[in-house]
């Protein structure tokens, strides 16, 4: 794909596309995807999601899903605000 190609105009027809089911689509030419297909993939993140991961212990991450479904924010909100209240201790 060159340059180009990448400012061209899409010629799909979206309504039509928006229209069609699951059933109406023909994966016959697509292979299976096997074990070997598994063990060779590569899970590729982007950077900028990546430099977000944080790994909580099950229980916790539990914990803020059960007070909703914007626990992420939830769970940002209550780090800044343990940041904010212990800035006094890090500048002594």
């Amino acid at each position: 794909m060159n340059r180009e190609n990448l400012h061209s105009a899409s010629r799909t027809n979206w309504a039509a596309l928006e229209e069609m089911s699951d059933a109406d689509v023909d994966y016959s030419d697509i292979p299976p995807l096997t074990d070997e297909f598994f063990e060779r993939a590569i899970l590729r993140i982007p950077v900028d999601q990546a430099q977000n991961l944080v790994q909580l212990d099950p229980d916790v991450k539990q914990w803020f899903r059960n007070h909703g479904d914007q626990y992420k924010t939830l769970i940002n909100s209550v780090l800044r605000q343990y940041i904010e209240n212990n800035k006094t201790q890090q500048s002594a």
